[in-house]
């Protein structure tokens, strides 16, 4: 499952993405990921049905980059726009989230973009619920 802010630039950067990778799957557009805290965005990510075995969480910085920074152990500076960052969490219920650290699978830089979709993302979307 995508979920994204629901400001338009985000909407838009999302259906194009949705559109290149073909993905299938379910696209929610939230204003409690747009402009609020990260605890917020935590929350909301907490409630999730734990149907879905992956979350793609498409919003704003500096909310993410502080996201990635309680997700994970090490300190990353700033997730750039258009960055992509897959964290591994061992966790059995999204309620879990906010008591567990991940460990980071992947990033991928604006750049790598210039020319295709990077194959970590084709693996990991097409897995996506």
């Amino acid at each position: 499952m995508i979920l994204s802010s629901s400001s338009l630039r985000t909407q838009n950067t999302v259906n194009i993405l949705v559109e290149n990778i073909q993905f299938k799957g379910k696209v929610h557009y939230m204003s409690e990921i747009y402009m609020v805290r990260p605890e917020v965005i935590m929350d909301t990510l907490s409630l999730q049905e734990d149907k879905y075995n992956d979350i793609f969480l498409v919003g704003h910085n500096p909310e993410l980059t502080e996201i990635i920074n309680n997700l994970i152990d090490d300190d990353f500076q700033k997730l750039p726009t258009m960055g992509m960052i897959c964290i591994n969490l061992d966790i059995k219920s999204w309620s879990d989230i906010k008591d567990i650290k991940g460990e980071v699978e992947f990033f991928i830089s604006p750049k790598q973009f210039k020319y295709y979709v990077p194959k970590q993302i084709r693996t990991n979307i097409d897995r996506v619920d």
